[in-house]
């Protein structure tokens, strides 16, 4: 049976809206640009809106690597509450005073700054013996999660007037921004949760560079749409590039090791004649080019 749609290639930075899942927004683009094979590079709760990375054809080789990248956030915190689901979707549980200082709420939003621990909330996608955990909370269970060490590599608090503030954040794969909001908030001692959240940043990738699902429904066609692709290389940018030449192109695409005497090490980017993503490969310590992942032209 033929596969619906058409074997495009390529990457949609998208700018998620507020109450869709990123499931939903990837079915959405996915029919919006006709294509055949699609996924997405880590989920974005219906809350939160913002950058959310969707490969198509070729590019999904590569969408896991967007996993482990380190990602933005811009989100709003009030403080004086405590939510069962850690943001505005749950009911408020607990209410205290506020009574707190500009001074006070830097200093405990500047203590989570590098290593720090979490442990992971109920209300989320980790699978405890087949189940997410969100479905175990919905029935009212509560399950022991095991803590988890992340890195903050930026975070800020501005726009405070008293009971809510702005928290700006640069964090390490497996950050939970909502217990980062109920942390600070019991370490000020009033509790807090999140009223919005937005993702601004995954990796090299920036929500200046995204567009909106009304941005593409108006482009009247799929051909016009997909003109708002980035190649598959978009997802690569932080990995030095390798260009061959068509005898080497051809070696390296049977999966073939090049020794190449290269200076750099690690995983590169390569290309072939006119500029060609053929995949991803490792630099190993001899400066021989390992392939990896091959893109089929």
């Amino acid at each position: 049976m033929a596969r619906r749609g058409d074997p495009i290639d390529g990457v949609m930075l998208l700018d998620k809206p507020l109450g869709m899942s990123s499931n939903a927004a990837l079915q959405t683009v996915r029919r919006l640009v006709n294509a055949q094979k699609a996924g997405h590079t880590g989920t974005l709760d219906p809350m939160a809106t913002g950058l959310l990375p969707l490969c198509f054809g070729n590019a999904t080789k590569f969408s896991a690597d967007l996993l482990h990248a380190e990602k933005g956030y811009v989100a709003r915190v009030k403080l004086g509450e405590v939510s069962s689901t850690g943001d505005a979707e749950g009911e408020i549980v607990e209410r205290h005073p506020v009574d707190v200082t500009a001074e006070a709420l830097e200093e405990a939003v500047a203590a989570f700054l590098g290593e720090i621990v979490q442990i992971p909330p109920m209300y989320s996608a980790l699978k405890v013996n087949g189940k997410c955990l969100y479905q175990l909370a919905r029935q009212g269970e509560t399950v022991e999660r095991a803590p988890r060490t992340v890195t903050v590599r930026e975070i800020a608090a501005s726009d405070f007037d008293g009971t809510s503030f702005t928290l700006t954040c640069l964090v390490s794969k497996g950050t939970y921004i909502r217990v980062l909001a109920e942390d600070i908030g019991r370490r000020l001692g009033c509790g807090a949760h999140l009223t919005a959240l937005r993702r601004t940043r995954v990796g090299d990738l920036s929500i200046d560079d995204a567009v909106t699902v009304e941005t593409l429904e108006e482009c009247g066609s799929p051909e016009e749409a997909r003109r708002l692709l980035k190649g598959a290389d978009s997802l690569l940018q932080t990995f030095e590039a390798v260009t061959l030449d068509e005898m080497q192109t051809a070696r390296f695409m049977t999966g073939q090791r090049l020794a190449l005497g290269l200076t750099m090490r690690g995983r590169v980017r390569v290309y072939g004649p006119n500029n060609m993503l053929l995949g991803t490969a490792r630099a190993n310590e001899r400066g021989v080019l390992e392939p990896e992942r091959l893109i089929a032209h």
